[in-house]
């Protein structure tokens, strides 16, 4: 092995296993190597904070199976690292709070229409006017179903068959999310009823930090086949929006972070890191804890699906058409911060695994019984939004990503600055008026501050996570996108 097959970071070491594939061995306490996924310029972003020592702690964790793995936009986060993926045993194994993260089921859906940029252009400063003052943003309550306690337990038992009967879906939003909008393993009873106060006046609402609503155009096309089956081409207009479960969400990983600590201190006391809070497979905790989470993942997808079709409503009014007439579908809706028990192939063993992805995303390729009608023989669609300045990228499932990720990918572009040091480094107004006058994307927020924070500067590139991403056949470029309008809390 060569020099430059090895990278040495204080008492890190990695060893290239292959191009863009690294790997931390085997030592210690370590119940299975790490591996990080990235090129040479990427790693060099991410060995910056502390990812690779988060990296390391979570392969102590019980169950760990094959490797942990971080994705090329990987960085610091709450115990594991974000851009974090780690398949734990669901019989002797464990499932951790802490390798999902705050924000259950923070995820990315895209709307498609049949509006080209042409029909878009001069309509922006209406649209980014009329989106904000009709989709709710920003920190605390407000939502578009504000309901009571009983609306919060139905949204949290059956997902999107609830925004269906209310009016709020159509059968084909349904059939093109992930899981249909819907986890069975849902337990609202082990929801707390102080999160569930939270969640009732956030239904619909984007909240704050990294969210956000954004219409795209479709600037390139990769691979015209796939592209012709998600219905995307050159010049189309499409609209991105990432939140997740809000208040509810964070309430329910917070529970259980102090019920890890009361009843398994032991289990904890093990871990380098007791910010990897987790609970032992088959124990009470891990199934309440699993049912909960499956609840906070319906609400999330409500949440995005209430936000999706008041846009709907935003572009009959702008556009004086029907949406329907618009054509504006729903192409996919993918989760990120997630623990999922699936089916995968290890040492040439079926065996059922806690999948947790944090800032992570599934990325199946075609033929997995998962997958919608209308995407199992083509692979999966990825959805992963660069910076409000920068492309997005639409991918699909790649054959690798089951052998290689246990089916996962890149989120994002991943920070490179925290939001204290970009507040000041950029000033949010100055932010605003670069984008507009230099790039025509026309960006409204709650406060400066909030732009300041998601400065196209303090994020990646997303373009090199992508092509990482696509070199290593875990999930394959199908088409880019580049914003027009954004807003965010």
């Amino acid at each position: 092995m060569s020099d430059d097959d090895v990278k040495e970071f204080g008492d890190v070491r990695l060893e290239r296993v292959r191009e863009y594939v690294w790997e931390m061995p085997r030592e210690g306490e370590m119940r299975v190597p790490a591996r990080v996924l990235a090129s040479e310029e990427l790693l060099e972003q991410i060995r910056q904070d502390k990812t690779l020592e988060q990296l390391r702690n979570a392969t102590h964790l019980p169950g760990m199976t094959k490797h942990a793995i971080c994705m090329p936009d990987g960085h610091q986060g709450y115990g594991f690292p974000v851009g974090g993926v780690g398949a734990t045993d669901t019989e002797d194994g464990c499932i951790s709070p802490g390798s999902v993260g705050y924000d259950i089921n923070c995820g990315v859906r895209m709307m498609r229409t049949n509006l080209t940029y042409d029909e878009l252009q001069g309509n922006e400063e209406e649209l980014v006017e009329a989106l904000f003052a009709n989709v709710p943003s920003g920190l605390g309550g407000g939502g578009i179903v504000e309901g009571g306690v009983d609306t919060v337990e139905s949204v949290l038992s059956r997902g999107m068959d609830w925004a269906l009967e209310h009016g709020h879906a159509v059968e084909a939003d349904l059939a093109h999310c992930e899981d249909e909008g819907y986890r069975p393993d849902a337990d609202p009873s082990a929801v707390s009823q102080k999160a569930k106060d939270r969640g009732k006046n956030q239904l619909g609402s984007l909240g704050s930090g990294n969210h956000f609503l954004e219409v795209q155009r479709v600037t390139d096309v990769f691979r015209e086949g796939v592209a012709g089956e998600f219905g995307l081409e050159e010049d189309q207009v499409v609209v991105l929006i990432h939140c997740g479960s809000r208040g509810l969400g964070h309430q329910v990983c917070s529970d259980y972070l102090r019920e890890i600590e009361k009843r398994h201190g032991d289990l904890l006391a093990s871990l380098p890191d007791k910010e990897l809070a987790a609970a032992p497979a088959g124990s009470d905790l891990a199934e309440e804890y699993y049912g909960a989470m499956c609840a906070a993942i319906n609400f999330a997808w409500v949440n995005r699906q209430l936000i999706m079709h008041r846009t709907r409503r935003v572009f009959e009014r702008v556009f004086g058409r029907d949406w329907e007439a618009m054509e504006m579908d729903l192409l996919y809706d993918v989760a990120h911060n997630i623990a999922k028990k699936e089916v995968h192939e290890v040492e040439g063993e079926e065996r059922e695994l806690y999948v947790h992805r944090k800032g992570a995303t599934r990325a199946f390729p075609a033929g997995r019984p998962e997958l919608p009608d209308a995407y199992r023989d083509v692979g999966q669609p990825i959805i992963i939004p660069g910076s409000m300045g920068a492309g997005s990228y639409v991918l699909r499932g790649g054959e690798n990503s089951l052998d290689l990720t246990f089916g996962s990918t890149a989120h994002g572009a991943g920070r490179t600055m925290s939001r204290t040091q970009a507040k000041k480094d950029y000033w949010g107004e100055t932010v605003q008026e670069e984008l507009r006058d230099q790039e025509k994307i026309y960006v409204k927020a709650q406060s400066g501050a909030t732009i300041a924070e998601e400065a196209p500067g303090v994020y990646k590139d997303v373009d090199e996570v992508v092509r990482v991403s696509d070199a290593l056949g875990i999930g394959d470029k199908v088409a880019r996108t580049f914003p027009v309008c954004n807003i965010k809390g």
